[in-house]
């Protein structure tokens, strides 16, 4: 059950004594990934291949044959990414996987998992606060205090924010809220003029104001504005 199983840790766990490369050469061989090799020169094709397309999903091409000890935490935490990959894993256990990357490198990295995800049947168990990365899931768990306090799919959770939201604005607002008023469109003010879709589609609604718009904005409840209500609720 191990050899199908990665795992990134929050916290690392890498020996700093031993370049990059070393430090997934060593993980390969206790994987059964290949047998003991003293130098990455004598390792197989196969094994140089996915280091390779690992390293440079993740930017550290460079770095590979780096002692770990001069790694910044970002660049230690893509190692790490890639040591959990390189025998790729049925069972990927993700434990705040994108923490100190910075934009691109997180961008990349949730791209190749995905590709991952799709190609080789993986399962991915995720820890995050960046909720965001979540949002494609099956299935999510939201816990607060060591309770479950939701639990399904994204849209699941998020459906009990309502429905998405179309913001209209203009110039001539008095205009606006006559001819919204005229065509029985209900909407709040906040300043903006909200208006719930509720299964109406936004070019219905537009198309049938002749009054010049300023602003056509859509608002669909996030995860994290779910997260945000939810949590709220179970504490109070």
């Amino acid at each position: 059950m191990r050899q199908q199983v990665g795992i990134i840790f929050q916290h690392p766990s890498l020996d700093l004594n031993l370049t990059a490369e070393e430090n997934v050469r060593l993980h390969a061989m206790l994987y059964g990934l290949a047998p003991f090799r003293p130098t990455y020169a004598l390792m197989p094709p196969g094994y140089k291949r996915q280091v390779a397309e690992l390293a440079e999903v993740l930017g550290i091409t460079d770095d590979m044959f780096r002692p770990v000890r001069g790694f910044s935490g970002g660049m230690k935490r893509k190692l790490e990414i890639i040591r959990s990959l390189v025998h790729r894993p049925r069972v990927l256990f993700l434990d705040e996987p994108t923490l100190g990357l910075d934009p691109a490198s997180r961008r990349s990295l949730w791209a190749y998992l995905t590709e991952v995800r799709a190609e080789g049947d993986t399962t991915v168990f995720l820890t995050t606060h960046y909720l965001e990365e979540a949002e494609e899931a099956d299935t999510i768990c939201i816990i607060d205090r060591g309770h479950i306090v939701a639990f399904g799919t994204p849209a699941d959770v998020k459906a009990s924010l309502g429905a998405a939201t179309l913001l209209l604005d203009a110039d001539d607002r008095e205009a606006l809220r006559a001819e919204l008023a005229a065509l029985g469109v209900p909407f709040t003010e906040t300043p903006r003029f909200e208006i719930e879709l509720d299964g109406r589609s936004v070019q219905e609604i537009v198309k049938a104001i002749d009054t010049p718009l300023s602003l056509v904005h859509t608002q669909t409840p996030s995860l994290e504005d779910a997260y945000l209500r939810i949590v709220a609720e179970a504490s109070s």
